[in-house]
């Protein structure tokens, strides 16, 4: 198996977060689908807080909470820091992260 190097980019932000009135999660999804980025995943969290220290949690009875979102996107370090600062500017109130990590391709 052969290792490459890569970077992963985490977003932190809150499931009601938009831009241009589209769900901002799925439109940082297309954008890095359209730039030809290999990797993108997006996870809504049950239970978790921000620097506002408020508490968002899934409830049986509300349709929405603000739950927390984490989108990863993977791609070699110099497609990261092309969209980086794009995506920067999206982001009003959450975190941004990056770490490098080592890739095994397999399949395809």
């Amino acid at each position: 198996m052969n290792w490459e190097e890569a970077v992963l980019l985490r977003i932190f932000l809150g499931e009601d977060d938009r831009w241009e009135g589209k769900p901002l999660y799925k439109h940082i999804t297309e954008f890095c689908k359209e730039r030809g980025i290999a990797g993108v995943t997006v996870f809504r969290g049950i239970l978790g807080y921000g620097k506002s220290s408020v508490i968002h949690k899934a409830g049986v009875f509300k349709l929405s909470s603000d739950l927390p979102i984490v989108i990863e996107i993977l791609d070699h370090e110099e497609r990261i820091k092309e969209i980086l600062p794009e995506i920067a500017k999206m982001i009003k109130g959450g975190l941004i992260t990056t770490e490098k990590v080592k890739i095994a391709r397999y399949g395809k």
